[in-house]
């Protein structure tokens, strides 16, 4: 139970910081729906012209006056996370007006909405070959800047959390929060640009489509998955340039402050990192193991095995959601191999999904701390460490809380879909997909999918974004409620 002493001590947030800071991100978000303003009036598809039009106006005008609110500089823990779960909540709302104008109904719009600020790229449409080259923009386009949201974001996420945190902010030598995102957002933003322009370049030399390129490019990078063709990767009849859309989506799933350490510090820096280790090492052991159960399974030659194995081992571990075969047509050990995939994911401080590299990381090590210690006598003192630095106990406790929440999240929904009446392994890969926010689907993501599923699936995958402790704090009543930091 927690001491008195304690909650004495806790602030609720302030609202006027709310407002001020959800009134910048509107005004962000204003800025950013010019683009695919812009897009529609080169393709001529004036219909979402005018309904962006109308979400930038709306957006400007809520977001000038609440930029004029007076706010502390230096904000607390509470107030950065109820920021981030709002600002999740806010742009899938912003989209669903302008988005509605391909014709499909409000809640699958809505789906498609929430899938793309979330980097998952589930969707419930049977084709998309028919749909508007706008709505095809601006979902990609959504998540390319869902995606950088969570770098930037992920200051606010892991600031309690010590050894994540310097290794986010090991560059920018400030103690504030608000300074140090602001530091840390130009300079992924830099490192993310470079990413995004040198993918474009290369698809656009294999494939030589610039607008299917630039689709590609922006929903890899942001481990995304949306494609503009009905079935994914496969419509690409070149093996190279499905790698290389899925090659850059590895990139994107590494933590990106490591680009810049290692463009300023030496490119070991890189090559070197415990996590980069470790997803390397996790690519190569999914591809294995798919390559096996493809060839025995579904008949496949060694050589095609191995290729979609690869392709499938890069999707699940950086999250993508990129497909290069049919994902419901996979035997049951291949199923098994990818959940467990995505249930990993990608780094910390990158733009992938699942419990993070990071966190299994701390679990295995603690995991070996305690076998350790039975060998050790009663007097010896053992800590956990990880890249040569002790992990402070409330780092330890805030991985495997997440991990637990995590997966409670995936049992409770996954029960929910079984109760329904769907298959058990089926469900679980698809509550396993959207809560990773991966986007890969075992055929029950559809327009026939009941509404209550799909919104459960949106929650998963909102949940899964935000990493389920921000919207704990915007529901703890203490966050709202008790004394305020004057």
């Amino acid at each position: 139970m927690m001491r008195k002493s304690q909650t004495a001590l806790s602030y609720a947030v302030q609202p006027a910081v709310i407002i001020h800071y959800l009134g910048q991100i509107l005004l962000i978000l204003a800025v950013l729906a010019l683009a695919p303003l812009l897009v529609s009036l080169l393709f001529r598809e004036y219909q979402f012209s005018e309904r962006y039009a109308v979400v930038i106006v709306l957006s400007l005008l809520l977001a000038l006056p609440a930029r004029y609110l007076r706010a502390r500089e230096q904000i607390q823990a509470n107030e950065a996370l109820v920021i981030v779960a709002l600002a999740f909540l806010l742009a899938p709302l912003l989209m669903l007006y302008p988005l509605s104008s391909a014709g499909i109904s409000l809640i699958d719009t809505a789906f498609e909405a929430v899938s793309a600020v979330t980097t998952t790229g589930l969707s419930t449409l049977e084709t998309v070959a028919d749909k508007p080259r706008t709505f095809l923009f601006a979902r990609a386009w959504a998540q390319w800047y869902g995606g950088l949201g969570i770098i930037v974001f992920s200051i606010a996420l892991l600031m309690r959390n010590q050894l994540a945190a310097r290794r986010l902010t090991a560059t920018t030598g400030s103690d504030s929060l608000v300074t140090t995102a602001g530091v840390y957002a130009r300079r992924m933003l830099w490192v993310y640009l470079a990413l995004t322009t040198g993918g474009f370049c290369v698809l656009l030399v294999l494939t030589g489509s610039v607008f299917d390129s630039l689709l590609h490019a922006l929903a890899a990078i942001s481990t995304g998955g949306f494609s503009p063709f009905d079935n994914s990767l496969a419509a690409y009849p070149a093996w190279s340039a499905r790698f290389a859309v899925l090659l850059i989506a590895l990139l994107g799933a590494v933590p990106l402050p490591l680009y810049y350490l290692a463009r300023h510090e030496g490119w070991r820096h890189l090559f070197l990192d415990v996590e980069v280790r470790t997803l390397l090492a996790l690519v190569l052991v999914v591809t294995g193991l798919l390559t096996l159960s493809l060839h025995h399974a579904s008949g496949m030659d060694w050589a095609t095995s191995a290729g979609h194995g690869l392709l499938q081992s890069l999707s699940a571990q950086s999250t993508a959601g990129f497909s290069s075969l049919d994902i419901a047509a996979l035997d049951d050990s291949s199923k098994i191999v990818l959940i467990l995939s995505m249930f990993v994911g990608g780094g910390a401080g990158s733009t992938a999904g699942g419990i993070k590299l990071l966190r299994l990381l701390i679990a295995l090590r603690l995991l070996q701390l305690l076998l350790l210690r039975s060998t050790l006598p009663a007097h010896a003192v053992a800590h956990l460490e990880l890249e040569d630095r002790v992990v402070a106990n409330e780092d330890i406790q805030n991985a495997l809380l997440l991990i637990l929440l995590f997966a409670a999240v995936i049992v409770l929904s996954w029960l929910v879909f079984v109760a329904c009446g769907y298959p058990a392994l089926d469900s679980l890969f698809e509550v396993v997909s959207a809560t990773g926010t991966v986007g890969l689907s075992a055929g029950i993501t559809s327009t026939a999918l009941e509404p209550g599923l799909k919104l459960l699936l949106c929650a998963n995958m909102l949940l899964g974004r935000i990493e389920i402790i921000a919207l704990v704090v915007v529901l703890y009543h203490r966050t709202w409620f008790g004394r305020r930091n004057p």
